[in-house]
């Protein structure tokens, strides 16, 4: 088979495809054709080393049909959507023509959306799924900031939670980017600057219920001022980069009354993160009817895979960059 492998950290030139053996079908996994996937930042971060683990061939997401599942859970040639459980971190991910992902981390979907579509969805939709209902235990009728929000994830998390009923804030660096930010349904768009909290707090003087926090430890301290008491904040997301945050002293910095909390994507497939918990079949089915936006903002050719981490790492994209085989 075909895969992109990475022989060495670096930038996007490191990656390069070549040959190698396809994997073999094995008791607990599931072996996947890969028909398209989305690149993701952790992706970049594994490429220039900066990830605790990574595999040679990368990739945390894929969409695709069976090629073999030695355990009779799904029939050759079903359409499955496959996201973690080790994928470029501890066995080799979806940067290839086929790959061997744990069976806990496949989800069988029927649908008509094209391969370049499905793709845009695996990942950020689970990721904001467990974020919004899970962490932020959000319900109708409250207010959402998500900061971060024109990256894949910050989209599906607008997207969600508008077609939820929640009130949601948008921030972004670009307000070129608000009118796109509007359309997934978002109420107000704040631009990114040192004072957005006090900003925000100046227009809801209560503070919010919850804040999804997606720009990382650079902003999250700004951020929890922004929840009301018993409001709510997930750190789910490192676009600012992933260095500590230092001198942090929650006596001192941290709102009375307010839950912080972290969600990491790779724990889908977990036994105490299932990936059942994630309605994949109605968030394809939202997709498909019009109901969620999900979409890819640019989709390359396998061969052009330096091209798609380029643009990720220009943070210009607006949404989810997908490369279909």
């Amino acid at each position: 088979m075909r895969a992109i492998v990475i022989k060495q950290y670096g930038g996007p030139e490191v990656l390069s495809i070549e040959e190698r053996p396809d994997p073999s079908p094995r008791l607990g996994h599931v072996l996947i054709e890969v028909k398209a996937f989305g690149v993701n930042r952790a992706e970049m971060h594994m490429r220039e080393g900066k990830w605790p683990e990574a595999t040679e061939i990368s990739g945390i997401e894929c969409v695709g049909t069976v090629r073999a599942d030695p355990d009779g859970r799904f029939v050759p040639g079903q359409k499955v959507v496959a996201f973690m459980g080790g994928m470029g971190r501890k066995i080799n991910g979806s940067y290839a023509e086929l790959t061997s992902v744990p069976a806990s981390n496949v989800v069988a979907v029927n649908t008509d959306l094209t391969w370049e579509q499905l793709a845009a969805i695996p990942e950020s939709y689970a990721t904001a799924w467990a974020a919004l209902f899970g962490n932020l235990d959000l319900e109708s009728g409250q207010t959402l900031v998500v900061r971060g929000a024109t990256s894949a994830l910050g989209r599906a998390a607008v997207d969600i939670a508008a077609h939820a009923g929640v009130r949601v804030i948008a921030t972004t660096r670009n307000p070129a980017r608000a009118p796109s930010l509007e359309a997934l349904g978002a109420k107000e768009v704040l631009l990114e600057a040192p004072d957005l909290p006090q900003r925000a707090r100046d227009l809801h003087p209560d503070g919010v219920d919850a804040v999804l926090e997606l720009l990382g430890n650079s902003t999250v301290i700004g951020s929890l001022t922004m929840a009301r008491r018993h409001g709510r904040l997930c750190l789910a997301g490192f676009l600012g980069g992933t260095d500590p945050i230092n001198g942090f002293m929650p006596v001192a910095q941290m709102p009375s009354g307010v839950h912080f909390s972290f969600f990491g994507s790779f724990m889908f497939g977990a036994p105490a993160f299932p990936t059942a918990e994630i309605p994949m079949q109605l968030i394809v089915d939202r997709v498909e009817h019009g109901q969620y936006k999900a979409m890819a903002a640019r989709v390359f050719r396998f061969e052009e895979i330096r091209e798609a981490h380029r643009l990720m790492e220009t943070d210009s994209a607006n949404g989810k960059i997908v490369v279909r085989l």
